[in-house]
């Protein structure tokens, strides 16, 4: 026979007690993520904190926080941005100190030329 009067208190005590270790977990993993300039989504927090994305979608105060951290990451720069950025002025000023340096190969080249025809112009004259 079914106990009609089952003690189910331990038991919503215990789902109590876990979903208040998550709830902990969410929270320490968002400010370590925070301190450390990571990217703040429902992915990242939910694999970072080893609960369900369900979890984090299900329970609305969790939920509003990791949305508004996610929106104000929009306008910052993520560090492959600020790599690529690095990149490119670097490539930028490796294009001008390539652009010196081949100017003053040109000029030598047109010098030494000037100074070929010189020097064959010598040779010439002494043939003759």
């Amino acid at each position: 026979m079914a106990n009609k009067h089952p003690n189910i208190g331990p038991l919503l005590k215990s789902i109590e007690n876990k979903k208040q270790k998550a709830f902990q977990k969410v929270d320490s993993t968002i400010k370590v993520m925070i301190k450390q300039k990571q990217k703040i989504n429902f992915n990242s927090v939910a694999e970072t904190s080893g609960v369900s994305k369900s979890f984090l979608y299900k329970h609305s105060s969790i939920r509003e926080r990791i949305e508004t951290l996610r929106n104000q990451e929009v306008g910052l720069e993520t560090p492959k941005q600020v790599k690529r950025k690095m990149t490119e002025q670097s490539k930028d000023v490796i294009i001008a100190s390539l652009r010196k340096r081949n100017k003053a190969l040109e000029e030598e080249n047109k010098k030494l030329k000037e100074q070929l025809k010189l020097d064959w112009a010598e040779v010439y004259k002494q043939i003759d």
